[in-house]
């Protein structure tokens, strides 16, 4: 079924573009084309801007209380929950998200992370009285301003709630700019807006294509731009940012190391190893466990083990309950994890399992799960994010050497470690420089900070701390007595 937009929300209100320039959708599964949306132009961005400036500065959504705003969050988050099975067959119309992921992220998130900040900031501490000897300041929390969201692809509604639940909680107004390849549910995103009880002139929601996007990170005004994406649009969007110093909160790629340690258990850990690997939204997440850094007593033990277990995992349809590896997202975006597969090839690694199409989809931007063995982290393929289900396992030789090859990398995203000695997995997990990090699993807690070091990113998502990054601290000196009731 196609589906086929003709406005974008600007300011709350679902309006006509300015030009009949079209964004069209076309399925990683089948290859046909499923929707068409409007694309915004320079004209649309001044608007949106306009009434996100407008709202904020003049409007009631910053002078609101934050119970009022948390009721808007509240309504609108009942109203995403009626279509959320709406939601996960876009997601696996146009994502090509498998229907456990669809249906168990894609279509709960959004709702959960309203929720989520409208009660955490029900109990934020916005201002607060400091004494020093004779000096007593008021330390108050301000909305940043208009925030620029701009969601990845490969969760472009998921990623908007993140983003933009912490900062309508802060007071801030926001224009989200979604992705070009799968933009639908965040039209139905759009509709459940205008419909509900956030004030006119706060959300503005549309897709644009890559000058149209450049504009709006560059926009006078834009207070802050919050980014999901990879490490080189991140740089772009940085310097452009720069420029202004506007604020930036980067969430980039990532080349996660999965330490397993000696003692772990094999029949446990392959398919755990497996799931937050290749098998994690077919690889194109960009907190996938990629890089399995195995003893190498054991590393013809656990190749083999993996290779198997990555062999058996289900590709096809992304809508049957039993398939594991979706599509990639694009054609373009297999092409390009297929160049990855040649260059190890060409590195010297050795194809442990998969490296091809799968036999018997011949339509569809399908990959096989792909393990990479006798590889060396100085390899491209274990230095570089691919972003599909391509994993390398790389031997080491101790807790100490696994360390080092862990954060022998320019990225920070994510990690885990494996074994069954919880102490040891404590300290591994402080001497690993990443943003996160989770001991025999892979885990993410929406109440825990969410970010990366080095090129992975600048900037915390989740928890109270994802809050405080759309808020600017103020200390007001006082004078007089005490502040009373």
């Amino acid at each position: 079924m196609a589906h086929q937009y003709d406005r974008i929300l600007i300011g709350g209100r679902l309006t006509a573009p300015s030009t009949d320039r079209v964004a069209q959708v076309v399925s990683p599964s089948t290859e046909e084309v499923i929707g068409h949306v409007p694309l915004a132009s320079t004209a649309d961005i001044d608007a949106a801007v306009a009434a996100a400036r407008q709202a904020f500065d003049a409007g009631p959504w910053p002078r609101w209380s934050v119970q009022q705003r948390a009721a808007a969050l509240r309504d609108l988050a009942d109203r995403l929950d009626t279509r959320a099975a709406e939601l996960a067959g876009l997601a696996m119309a146009e994502t090509g998200c498998p229907r456990g992921f669809a249906e168990g992220y894609f279509a709960i998130a959004p709702s959960n992370y309203f929720r989520f900040y409208a009660e955490l900031a029900e109990g934020y501490v916005f201002e607060e009285e400091r004494v020093n000897g004779p000096t007593r300041t008021l330390v108050v929390r301000e909305p940043v301003g208009v925030v620029v969201a701009i969601p990845a692809w490969n969760g472009p509604l998921p990623l908007t709630a993140q983003k933009i639940a912490a900062a309508l909680m802060a007071g801030c107004t926001v224009i989200v700019k979604v992705p070009v390849q799968d933009p639908l549910a965040c039209h139905v995103f759009a509709e459940a807006v205008a419909e509900s009880a956030v004030p006119e002139g706060v959300i503005s929601v549309f897709a644009a294509d890559a000058v149209e996007s450049e504009y709006v990170v560059a926009h006078p005004g834009v207070d802050k731009v919050s980014f999901t994406g990879s490490t080189a649009v991140g740089s772009r969007i940085a310097e452009a940012c720069g420029r202004d110093i506007r604020r930036v909160t980067l969430e980039l790629g990532g080349k996660s190391a999965a330490i397993v340690l000696d003692d772990a258990d094999i029949d446990a850990v392959v398919p755990a190893l497996v799931g937050c690997g290749a098998a994690f939204m077919q690889g194109e997440i960009c907190t996938a466990q990629t890089r399995i850094l195995l003893p190498r007593s054991r590393y013809a033990e656990f190749t083999d083990a993996l290779a198997r277990h990555m062999s058996s995992l289900p590709i096809g349809d992304p809508a049957d309950p039993a398939t594991v590896i979706g599509p990639m997202i694009t054609e373009a975006h297999r092409a390009r994890v297929e160049e990855y597969i040649a260059l190890g090839r060409k590195e010297g690694a050795t194809v442990a399992c998969g490296g091809g199409r799968p036999a018997g989809l011949a339509t569809g931007w399908y990959l096989e799960p792909t393990l990479f063995t006798d590889v060396t982290n100085d390899m491209r393929i274990a230095q570089e994010e691919i972003f599909g289900p391509v994993v390398v396992a790389i031997p080491h030789d101790g807790p100490d050497h696994a360390v080092e090859l862990a954060n022998d990398s320019p990225y920070g995203l994510s990690g885990t470690v494996w074994t069954q000695d919880e102490e040891a997995a404590l300290r591994i997990a402080r001497r690993v420089r990443t943003g996160t990090f989770s001991i025999n699993s892979y885990t993410l807690d929406i109440n825990a900070p969410f970010g990366g070091s080095k090129k992975s990113g600048i900037g915390r998502e989740n928890g109270h701390e994802g809050l405080d990054d759309y808020l600017e601290p103020k200390a007001i000196a006082l004078s007089g007595a005490p502040l009373t009731d």
